[in-house]
């Protein structure tokens, strides 16, 4: 008998996803299969939860919600040898669309069913894991108004990011990687394990989340028309038209922000503001083993 447990995020995808306990034990046999279904109620719940479903040794825990629901669902499960499971009814989605589990709740319940697995990389920022992207610069502050705006919808999001573009301040920034030292002052500094960010735009179209490595963009500061030029291009997917674009492959990465205390951050689409101004970003590859359709 195979042991699921499912972890759901009601309030994702601004809670209009009609996924529920019945509906998922509709969808298994008793006969072959052990289900356990559990509702977050706030912010980190689901790491909460996961955390007490490992002890009960199932064989698949689901995240049923958006990449922060995965973010704290998935990084439970490093150093564990339990599959992740993923039903996308979040928003953006960037991590499911990348490994191609749609948001039909049916046919991503399929992917479950079959239980092929592979492993893929995972990001690790200090203490904490991310699976499809991370950043800091203007990103961050992106996500921060687009929390605050209460509605995880594509304009609401685009309506954060023009906000963010009149607002944000580049900031003195160390980056270390491959003997290589640069003293920037950058709009955005992102770090992409994954080639979606959510809603179908890209800055690393290219990433892949099992080649052992991570993909660093580097933006610099940039007049207003430029913003407008860099806007347009991620959301047509074309990011490498825009020539002020760096992209670097790396597997380490150090950081140091000397004029701040806290550096203001967004982890897998979460913001986060981390009790440091030091950073410490590297891949770990094959981190984790994920239900895909193969």
């Amino acid at each position: 008998m195979i042991y699921i447990h499912f972890i759901i995020n009601p309030i994702s995808g601004s809670g209009k996803h009609n996924l529920s306990a019945s509906y998922i034990l509709s969808q298994f046999p008793k006969d072959k299969y052990k289900i356990e279904v559990d509702y977050t109620n706030q912010k980190k719940h689901a790491i909460e939860l996961t955390k007490a479903a490992i002890a009960q040794n199932p064989d698949y825990i689901i995240a049923c919600g958006g990449d922060g629901t995965i973010n704290e669902v998935a990084s439970s499960l490093i150093g564990t040898s339990i599959k992740l499971g993923i039903v996308p009814v979040g928003s953006g989605n960037g991590l499911a669309s990348n490994l191609n589990i749609p948001r039909d709740i049916d046919k991503a319940i399929a992917i479950i069913k079959k239980g092929h697995a592979t492993a893929m990389d995972a990001g690790q920022l200090n203490d904490k894991y991310f699976f499809s992207n991370m950043g800091i610069g203007i990103d961050a502050l992106i996500i921060k108004k687009y929390e605050r705006a209460g509605k995880r919808t594509l304009p609401a999001y685009i309506k954060a990011a023009m906000s963010s573009s009149l607002e944000f301040k580049p900031q003195k920034t160390i980056v270390q990687f491959d003997n290589q030292i640069l003293e920037i002052n950058p709009l955005m500094l992102f770090i992409s394990n994954s080639n979606e960010m959510g809603y179908n735009m890209s800055l690393t179209p290219k990433a892949s989340l099992q080649d052992g490595l991570l993909d660093l963009i580097i933006i610099p500061k940039l007049s207003f028309f430029e913003k407008i030029m860099l806007g347009f291009n991620v959301l047509q997917n074309s990011i490498e038209k825009f020539k002020k674009a760096q992209h670097f492959l790396v597997k380490e990465i150090q950081i140091e922000m000397p004029s701040k205390i806290f550096i203001d951050s967004q982890i897998d689409g979460e913001q986060h503001n981390l009790k440091t101004n030091k950073l410490n970003i590297k891949i770990m590859p094959g981190a984790l083993t994920v239900l895909v359709d193969l």
